[in-house]
């Protein structure tokens, strides 16, 4: 989670006001809250938000010269591009269509950067990152209903679908393997479209701004206000104890995502643990973990929000040593230990 902390003020006198963000993340019940500090400045900052890609937008911006309801004609038509690209919520999109059945058949520009991206992320993380693992969730009943039990005859029947191998992207033109594989990009679109807003503004010439989307923030430039670079909270993902924000962090021309899937949790009636379920698109199988959420710093949001997917699901060391290989990611994860709340991040995800 994130909060946008104005440096001028002493943070035992913040006041925060806050908006409860659309959890998304099929598997992992990603979260997402930004609290923004007002304060008495000299530096007015243009406020836009909304809704869109079912969950809250909020953009800070400092520019004066641009038309307010422009700025929102101009989000809502990016909002409306992704949506008929990749949103498994409209019915006559781009990934609808391919889920629906059989392929091959011809994606936008939009879908192929999302798809190649994917790819990318897959390889680094050695398939831990999936857009084609929703069957399995679906069958786990991640939602409303709980958690069921799978045997392992209908695991084995289902991961013959699972794997972003068993789709090919040829000349804009998609196939899949099979025809009952399905394609959700829920865990990389929206950092996606942070990125293409970022674009936008930057077209417009806003010098400096802040976007959040669902939780994923991209920055540019400085705060006007406090004339220090954007800082962001990271809150305590467990949200009945104290401190509610754990740490800060100041970004530079950089995005920030964060995963989590601590709503979906048990508790060791022995030793008091908490343990979070995902599942390992691997082995099919759902796997307990001690990773509450996990916080990703990168260049851009689209490879930020993916990072912090599969870093939720990876395993904690495993994790670990990706992050130490990959010199354009940092990573902080928020874990159980014993009955507190500790922290672990990369020498270059710095407070």
């Amino acid at each position: 989670m994130v909060i946008e902390i104005d440096a001028s003020i002493p943070q035992n006198r913040l006041v925060l006001k806050h908006s409860f963000l659309t959890l998304f993340r099929r598997f992992s019940s990603l979260f997402g809250l930004l609290f923004c500090l007002c304060c008495q400045q000299s530096v007015e900052l243009t406020s836009v938000k909304g809704q869109a890609l079912g969950t809250t937008y909020q953009i800070k911006l400092d520019s004066k010269s641009l038309d307010h309801s422009e700025l929102t004609k101009g989000l809502d038509s990016i909002f409306s591009i992704i949506n008929h690209s990749m949103s498994t919520y409209v019915p006559t999109s781009l990934i609808s269509k391919i889920n629906s059945g059989h392929t091959p058949i011809a994606i936008d520009a939009h879908f192929e950067r999302v798809f190649r991206s994917s790819q990318e992320v897959w390889k680094k993380t050695d398939g831990y990152f999936d857009p084609t693992v929703g069957p399995l969730v679906e069958a786990y009943g991640f939602g409303p209903q709980g958690i069921k039990k799978l045997n392992q005859q209908h695991i084995d029947s289902l991961k013959q679908f699972i794997g972003l191998d068993k789709v090919t992207l040829s000349n804009r033109v998609l196939t899949k393997q099979y025809a009952e594989i399905s394609l959700d990009f829920n865990a990389i679109a929206k950092g996606y479209t942070v990125d293409i807003v970022g674009q936008y503004l930057k077209d417009l010439q806003v010098e400096n701004f802040l976007i959040e989307l669902g939780g994923e923030v991209l920055v540019q430039g400085m705060n006007p206000q406090s004339k220090t670079h954007w800082s962001i909270g990271i809150e305590n993902p467990i949200l009945d104890s104290l401190p509610r924000i754990l740490k800060v962090v100041e970004l530079k021309n950089q995005a920030q995502a964060t995963s989590g899937n601590y709503r979906k949790f048990w508790i060791d009636s022995l030793s008091g643990k908490r343990y979070v379920h995902t599942i390992n698109p691997l082995t099919g199988l759902v796997q307990n973990s001690k990773v509450l959420s996990v916080s990703v710093i990168a260049q851009t949001c689209i490879q930020a929000d993916a990072m912090a997917t599969a870093l939720l699901v990876m395993p904690f060391e495993q994790g670990k040593a990706l992050i130490q290989r990959e010199k354009d990611f940092e990573a902080l994860w928020v874990y159980s230990d014993k009955t507190q709340v500790a922290i672990h991040r990369s020498p270059g995800f710095g407070f």
